[in-house]
This record gives structure tokens, C-alpha cells and sequence, in this order.
């Protein structure tokens, strides 16, 4: 039963990839991402719909523009398939970990609850490549989390007679938001104010599923980030003083927290005997 909608909403995924893959290479430039419509960067002859199938095209193509054969990056696909697969994950695990009993309104409530975080997937999957390319993360992506998220999960919390869900949801949102406001003013060229407004996103997530989500996403950001930072100085691949963005770290250590959260929390306190 969890097999089948995972590969449906997989599918899904490789449609949203090809729509992230625009917004990663528009909003930075400050374009629209609804129109014009898409066309080759080199000799700009616009994409005919059969050669922007998702992953699929790419291939037929070989990688290549079919009207000058310039080479297409394979990041295209990459993003495409990498959604894909990260759709699928997220719907296994909401159907494994998210409780659901019978009635219209718990279903309703999944429902609204799987949108959530597949749209937290992919709101990660875009601003991780901007990070990664342009060392921001745009408010047109960042700031309609903060509704969206809210509204959802809000919604979903209240049609499964989950209410106290919104307690520690808020003060997730406002904690981490405070949090790395503080680091930002403290040490404004370690921490802008991008990763502070993506904070109280993250924080309105993991705040949602539980406390222990929040400690583990909020402290895995800084683990995760800090031993990647400690291989490329001992590697010689960057210095103290370069810059290396935060927001994919602070993405992946939430989805650490919202995947294994409880569990983790719970090995950690049970090697001091504190469970």
C-alpha cells in the first residue's frame, strides 16, 4: 500500500523538478518564471513541449540543444530525477510515520499534512541549488513558505483534533527565527538574513511534528554544516574566511529532524540513562 502512492507522487516529482529547475535559474536573475516560455541558453530557439518530457528528453537528446547542439547541463535532469526521488521518500514516510484514522476529516487531514512537507521538499530542493550558486535565498521563494506551511498545517492539525500541534509549531517558528537573528547581528558575515527568514520556516515544521524534531533539526543544521566545513579546511578546498553557504545545511539538518527526529533524540538521552 505505501509502494504504489510513493512512485505516483515520485512521478509527480519529475513534473515538479522541471518547475524548480526554472525557478533555480530565473528568480536569481529577478526574471519571471511564467513566462517567456523555455528556450536554449545558447541559440534561445524556445523548447518544443516533446523535448522538455522530464529526464526522459534529455536523454533523447543526448544532452544536447536539438537546434545547435550546444551541450544541455546534466543538472537538469539531475534536479528533475533527484525531486522525484525525494518526493517519494517524503510520501513514504508520512504514510509510515504520520498517524491516519478512518473519516473524511483525518484523511483530509493527511492529505493537507503530505502537501505540507512535499512542499517543504520542494522549496528545499530550489533553495539549496540557489544557495549553492548564488549564496542567497530569495524572499519570492522563502517568505510564501511562511503562509503556505502555516496554512496547511494549521488546517491539518485542526481536522484531526490536533490542535496542540500549533503550540510548539509556533514557538519553533519563533525560537529558531530569534535564534539565528541573533547570530546574524552578533556575526553578520557568518549569517544572513536569508537564513533567518528560512529559519522560521523550518522551525513552524519541525515544531509541528514535536519537540524532539525541533531540538535534532535545529542542532543538525550546525553538525551537519560544521563537519563539512572541517573537511574542506583540513582539505584544503577552503579557508576560516571563505564563504560557504548555510541554507543547504540548515535544510538537510531539518529533514534529519523531520525523518528520525523522536528516534534520534530518544538513542541520544538513552545513552545517559535520561529514557
Amino acid at each position: 500500500m505505501i509502494l504504489i502512492p510513493s512512485v505516483v507522487f515520485g512521478g509527480f516529482g519529475l513534473l515538479i523538478g522541471s518547475f524548480l529547475n526554472v525557478l533555480i535559474f530565473r528568480i536569481p536573475a529577478g526574471r519571471s518564471f511564467v513566462s517567456p516560455p523555455s528556450s536554449c541558453g545558447s541559440c534561445a530557439a524556445r523548447i518544443r513541449p516533446w523535448d522538455n518530457i522530464p529526464v526522459v528528453s534529455w536523454l533523447l537528446l543526448r544532452g544536447r540543444c536539438r537546434d545547435c547542439a550546444a551541450p544541455i547541463s546534466p543538472r537538469y535532469p539531475l534536479v528533475e530525477l533527484g525531486t522525484a526521488i525525494f518526493f517519494g521518500i517524503v510520501t513514504w514516510w508520512a504514510l509510515s510515520e504520520v498517524p491516519m484514522a478512518t473519516g473524511y476529516r483525518p484523511v483530509l487531514a493527511f492529505g493537507l499534512t503530505l502537501i505540507a512537507f512535499l512542499y517543504l521538499a520542494a522549496v528545499s530542493v530550489a533553495l539549496a541549488m540557489i544557495d549553492l550558486d548564488t549564496h542567497t535565498l530569495p524572499n519570492r521563494i522563502v517568505l510564501p513558505a511562511y503562509i503556505v506551511g502555516s496554512a496547511l498545517l494549521t488546517s491539518a492539525a485542526i481536522l484531526s483534533d490536533q490542535s496542540q500541534r500549533l503550540i510548539p509549531a509556533a514557538a519553533g517558528c519563533v525560537v529558531l527565527f530569534s535564534l539565528y537573528l541573533l547570530m546574524a547581528l552578533l556575526y553578520p558575515g557568518g549569517m544572513g538574513l536569508g537564513d533567518v527568514k528560512l529559519a522560521g520556516v523550518l522551525g513552524l515544521y519541525l515544531g509541528w511534528l514535536g519537540w524532539d524534531a525541533l531540538a535534532v533539526g535545529a542542532f543538525g543544521a550546525f553538525l551537519l554544516g560544521g563537519l563539512f566545513s572541517l573537511v574542506l579546511i583540513l582539505t584544503r578546498k577552503a579557508n576560516r574566511d571563505s564563504g560557504i553557504p548555510f541554507g543547504p545545511w540548515m535544510l538537510a539538518g531539518a529533514w534529519l529532524g523531520i525523518f528520525g527526529g523522536e528516534r534520534i533524540a530518544t538513542g541520544y538521552l538513552s545513552i545517559f540513562g535520561l529514557t
